[in-house]
């Protein structure tokens, strides 16, 4: 066994490298870079989080957004939450107090403690939301049903950094098992994600309704003659200016929404002052908690009934969480704690001291502008209108979110993301789902007329996702966070005893209202639960008739098989093996191309994947026929490439890894990297019979050529005796660099791209039901649904598509 030992002298522009044999050389500093799952990073610095070192700049900055994006709809539930719950008058003074106090602990309960001071911890790299819940649960623990999972996965960067749980943490390791050995716990959690999901987008169709009309129903207080059908076209009319902008992005919208938002927050907090300095400053008392237990006592069943529409105090809070990825931890608490907690529980006081005076009012649904000065009504109504309308912003973007990460888990038809901002990749556009949510919000608010109803359809949605996030949370607690069990089980009991609470007094009011939502989310989770099952089945029947490696050498080897110049692109799901659309296709047209690169996009479970980590490479023999595997992995916040350019970066890194499978390869045995760590300036080479072994700060994957590496102006015994150590030798080096030259050859010749239509239609012996989910259903959702190519960004004049027949 030969054993060398180096290190590092100097970094300058030459490097002395000392080996612990008798030979000393002087080589040439070479540049590094990574493409495939054998290089690490070795040299990446500790992962710091997607917030962690973010400037107090970037943070107010994104504070300020928060107030145009996030808290308009938390900002605007003053307009209708006490009309909604002392709809038929008040029938005590001190049940406004009560109301009052359950009001102002809801909101510290679950708005402030639970996500912004809890629930925005658990995210995903950065990014928020139910389904990044789902999926910083995943790489603990192998939940996903699609059996596409690579170990070269774990070893991202962004990825390892969210760690397996610790061995000595009996309780993460008794729920990974639990998670991973038990299909219906998967089947679980996957159902619990898609159902806040389909409910999430639910809401979004609700929010924009309530709010525009509650504040143009403040009209009436003015305009006594305007009648409901007109006000309900006016908010129909303000609802498509609002979904027609969103193709601006949500970058220039908060920048543009924001100072109205901040000027709304100051007059609500101004104006709860004025009300609770005028009207009765001992409305303060409902910080005493004793005043829920009188309120309870006292009205009893009504009492409960009446938490349906007090929750309406902390709508907007899940777009909160889903919406991190658009900003950050620091922001969003920053702008939280010190502008929308004081001013929206200030004007819910003033209300409270308004009404208390007021017990006897005849119509109570304005009592927001009926509590406001007179000189300050239009100023206050245009802006409660502007931030109403504001407020559905907050929404719209957590269904833009929520659709991009239905993509990424397979459970939705494609559909067209556009990236509207540079500087933030969170920020999204979806043109399809922008056309739906307007369509549906003005639906909703022509169907139900007042806020009265569309607020009972409201809450069930607000609730449920609630008790969901409760559950996940809890799950990531245990599995993912060092958190001493006592902590988990005192959250867990606290949060789901309360919300059971509020779900029960929602769902007893289910016939007056709420079966709207879950009629729209039953056929939303109807959707996701097809497409996802047929993915599933088709992912499944190609893996099991994946070609073998010599069925494929003998379809190279054909006699009849032609080559024709140029690369070809072959897309395919499987991250391994070859599809079984291939034979088919040299069946029909016996012709290839001089190279063949068959590929897999695969979204992670992770927001981004650096371009370093991107692809893996494995070459599929025989070698003199340069075909090749490859899996291009992306987070699933990550922008596709065009093609063009896809195909530039492919080809580098694909050059890459030819150099490097000879260079580290040698032999028949494969080669195999090992670390010492990130800052270690020395490695080791260690050659074994059964294979070959390097210990390498990092792993010499030089850019240039070799051509270009020899030119360097070293002296020749320099350089052989670098060839020497790598075992390498002239004519290995020179078949490298003709490899290379055949590979950029082909792509001069044109690039073209292969995409496999695979039809899936149910087997003949099938039961009924299956039948018409794979034959009718989700038949109908392929059909009308984006094309793959469309998706990739292929040039028309490059495609060739070959279709086949599953049966499933």
């Amino acid at each position: 066994m030969a054993h060398y030992h180096a290190s590092a002298a100097t970094r300058g522009s030459m490097e002395i490298v000392r080996y612990s044999g008798e030979l000393d050389v002087e080589l040439p500093p070479v540049d590094v870079k990574r493409q495939d799952s054998l290089y690490r990073d070795a040299t990446m610095p500790a992962h710091a989080g997607h917030h962690g070192q973010e400037s107090w700049v970037r943070t107010l900055r994104l504070a300020f957004q928060c107030v145009g994006i996030l808290y308009a709809d938390l900002g605007t539930s003053p307009l209708y939450v006490y009309a909604n719950t002392f709809k038929n008058g008040v029938g005590h003074p001190d049940d406004v107090l009560g109301v009052l106090s359950i009001i102002i602990y809801s909101f510290i309960l679950f708005t402030m403690i639970k996500i912004v001071f809890i629930a925005l911890y658990a995210n995903d790299d950065g990014d928020g939301g139910t389904f990044a819940l789902y999926s910083l649960i995943s790489r603990y623990a192998k939940v996903c049903l699609i059996p596409n999972q690579q170990a070269e996965d774990e070893l991202v960067s962004r990825y390892r950094h969210r760690a397996k749980p610790s061995a000595t943490l009996r309780r993460a390791q008794w729920m990974k098992n639990l998670l991973e050995t038990s299909k219906a716990a998967k089947i679980s959690l996957f159902f619990l994600t898609i159902l806040a999901t389909a409910l999430a987008i639910s809401d979004c169709m609700l929010t924009p309704p309530i709010s525009v009309l509650a504040a143009v129903n403040g009209l009436k207080l003015r305009a006594p003659h305007l009648t409901t059908d007109q006000t309900v076209w006016i908010t129909v009319g303000i609802l498509v200016v609002l979904f027609a902008v969103q193709r601006f992005g949500t970058d220039k919208i908060g920048y543009t929404f924001a100072p109205v938002v901040f000027v709304w927050l100051l007059l609500m907090a101004a104006i709860g002052i004025y009300n609770m300095v005028k009207y009765d400053i001992g409305t303060l008392k409902a910080f005493n908690a004793k005043y829920i237990i009188d309120y309870f006592r006292r009205n009893k069943k009504k009492g409960w009934v009446s938490l349906g529409e007090i929750l309406l105090c902390f709508t907007g809070t899940e777009a909160l969480f889903a919406d991190l990825g658009y900003f950050s931890i620091r922001s969003i608490q920053l702008s939280f704690t010190f502008g929308l907690l004081p001013s929206v529980l200030l004007t819910y006081i003033g209300q409270a001291a308004y009404l208390r005076k007021h017990t006897d009012m005849a119509d109570i649904s304005n009592v927001f502008f009926n509590s406001i000065p007179s000189s300050l009504f239009w100023p206050t109504f245009v802006l409660a209108l502007i931030a109403s309308v504001i407020g559905s912003q907050a929404m719209i973007s957590c269904a833009f979110v929520t659709m991009s990460h239905l993509q990424a888990l397979n459970c939705f038809p494609r559909v067209k993301i556009l990236h509207t901002s540079r500087r933030y990749s969170g920020q999204l556009y979806i043109p399809e789902v922008n056309i739906f949510l307007c369509i549906s919000a003005c639906v909703v608010t022509i169907g139900f007329r007042t806020t009265g109803f569309i607020a009972k359809a409201h809450e069930i949605c607000v609730v449920l996702v609630m008790v969901i996030t409760t559950l996940l949370m809890t799950i990531v607690m245990l599995l993912v966070w060092k958190v001493n069990i006592w902590w988990i089980a005192i959250f867990f009991i606290v949060y789901i005893s309360t919300e059971s609470i509020y779900t029960a007094a929602v769902l007893y009011k289910f016939t007056h209202g709420p079966y709207v939502p879950l009629a729209m989310s039953a056929v939303l989770m109807l959707i996701m639960i097809v497409w996802h099952y047929v993915h599933v089945k088709r992912y499944k029947y190609e893996l099991e008739h994946t070609v073998s490696r010599d069925e494929v050498k003998d379809l190279l080897e054909r006699r009849d098989l032609k080559r024709v110049p140029g690369l070809g692109l072959f897309y395919t799901e499987l991250v391994q093996g070859i599809p079984p659309i291939f034979p088919h296709l040299i069946e029909k047209i016996p012709t290839i191309h001089s190279v063949i690169v068959f590929i897999t996009v695969k979204r992670l479970p992770i927001p981004h994947v650096d371009v370093s980590e991107r692809f893996l490479f494995r070459q599929v023999e025989p070698k003199e026929f340069m075909v090749f595997r490859c899996v291009a992995r992306y987070g699933y916040r990550d922008k596709l490439e065009m093609a063009n350019d896809f195909v530039k970066v492919l080809v580098e890194y694909l050059q890459y890894y030819v150099r490097d499978l000879n260079l580290y390869g040698v032999g028949d045995e494969p080669l195999k990297i090992i670390f010492h760590s990130a800052r270690v300036d020395s490695f080791t080479w260690e050659r074994k019979p059964s294979g070959h072994v390097i210990y390498a700060e990092e792993m010499l994957t030089p850019a240039q050529s070799f051509s270009e590496l020899t030119m360097h102006p070293v002296s020749m015994s320099s350089r052989l005796a670098h060839f020497q150590t790598g075992k390498m030798n002239l004519e290995e080096m020179l078949k490298i660099e003709e490899d290379q030259k055949i590979i950029q050859r082909e792509v001069d010749n044109g690039v073209v791209y292969i995409i496999g239509e695979s039809e899936v239609v149910a087997k003949p012996h099938s039961n009924l039901l299956k039948k018409i989910i794979v034959n009718y259903i989700y038949s109908f959702l392929r059909k009308n649904s984006r094309n793959g190519e469309k998706m990739l960004s292929i040039p028309r004049g490059q495609l060739l598509k070959a279709g086949i027949t599953y049966e499933i």
